[in-house]
């Protein structure tokens, strides 16, 4: 075989390759993220309501607390419900601030922990205490940064449950304000969100976030809470929801008026570290859930230096009109997905937030080898 017949075969295998992986993200997104593209929530003939126990964890977060806390406690919502808020081991003045709290709203019940849990890093055990303390069946979870998105979040989470549903997953957003970092986390949270509410709408489901999660008392216990990855230091959202989920028990709620917000990060390295925390509990996901979730990354990631390689090597029209395949389908699904979890304005750049992705992957592969911290403040 002479140079210029291997060039060629050379080039062929590039822009077959080219085509592969191309096919590989044309799945993905007509397979799982149409779903959420076009999901209309199902109309409830009988509506009803249901008690609800509003759970916080927080240390060390007087200034969250004083800023986001009014927001659960002014909910709209005229059926019995309480806001527990357990006050993990704090050294700020969030014990008198919540003391505060407790003579304005008769709703509020605050847990002090004065003692940390042996071998079991993370939020999961302040989690568990608020859980085991709570009155009612379902719980409703979110953090001490996270303020609802409207005065009928309690309302719209809670009417998701009917009888065979026992976990509710919701979109937890950011605040939008000014500079590409806040785009670029927004950017990341909503394909996130994108992956696994649509992964659940499929009949998949494999995590939830703890900004905006809710399920019943009852498939805690039957699952002995967190007690099979006590050890890990993140995990008390996706590790049980990808424990607990099944087709038919998980539902979602994108309603805006369900969504929570929260400030982004404001520096590269608090947003790292943010990260860090969650990408170390992927490798405790079932194994369906790491070759679906690690065979798109993939694809992802090598989507775009094989297009310029092709692009530079092959043929360039032929190159051009994959990426024009792949550019009108992701137009077609992600504009009504943006629209619905109120990120449109991120659709002008969504061409460059993809390309970032590349980018992305390749920064945040290498936490995989760096030890999380095991505290979860």
């Amino acid at each position: 075989m002479n140079l210029s017949n291997f060039l060629l075969n050379w080039q062929e295998i590039i822009f077959f390759l080219l085509c592969g992986i191309t096919f590989i993200q044309i799945f993905y997104y007509l397979f799982f993220f149409s779903r959420l593209s076009f999901y209309q929530a199902p109309i409830k003939n009988n509506s009803q309501t249901h008690p609800v126990s509003v759970i916080i964890c927080a240390r060390d977060e007087a200034a969250n607390l004083a800023k986001n806390l009014p927001g659960a406690l002014v909910q709209a919502y005229s059926t019995t419900h309480e806001v527990i808020v357990v006050n993990d081991n704090s050294f700020d003045d969030s014990k008198y601030l919540l003391e505060e709290f407790e003579r304005s709203f008769k709703h509020l019940k605050v847990v002090e922990l004065k003692q940390e849990a042996i071998l079991i890093p993370g939020k999961k055990f302040p989690l568990s205490v608020g859980i085991k303390t709570a009155k009612y069946e379902i719980v409703l979870l979110t953090d001490a940064d996270c303020v609802p998105a409207s005065e009928h979040w309690i309302e719209k989470m809670q009417e998701s449950y009917d009888d065979a549903t026992e976990i509710v997953l919701g979109y937890g957003a950011y605040h939008k304000t000014k500079g590409f970092l806040n785009r670029l986390i927004r950017w990341e949270t909503f394909h996130t969100a994108l992956q696994y509410l649509s992964y659940a709408l499929a009949g998949n489901p494999y995590m939830g976030v703890g900004r905006n999660l809710s399920y019943k008392k009852i498939i805690f216990f039957r699952h002995k809470g967190f007690s099979a990855f006590n050890h890990v230091a993140s995990g008390d959202d996706d590790l049980f929801i990808n424990t607990a989920a099944t087709k038919k028990n998980t539902r979602i709620n994108i309603s805006p008026e369900a969504f929570t917000l929260s400030d982004s990060p404001v520096s590269w390295s608090q947003w790292i570290t943010q990260k860090r925390r969650h990408y170390s509990t992927a490798k405790y996901y079932r194994p369906i859930h790491q070759f679906l979730l690690g065979l798109y990354s993939l694809s992802h990631f090598l989507f775009y230096p094989l297009l310029i390689v092709a692009l530079c090597f092959y043929n360039w029209q032929w190159s051009l009109l994959v990426f024009s395949i792949r550019f009108v389908i992701q137009v077609i699904t992600l504009y009504p997905a943006m629209k619905k979890l109120n990120e449109k304005d991120l659709f002008p750049f969504f061409l460059l937030l993809d390309v970032w992705m590349f980018f992305y992957y390749f920064i945040f592969s290498i936490t995989l080898l760096i030890k999380p911290r095991s505290s979860w403040k």
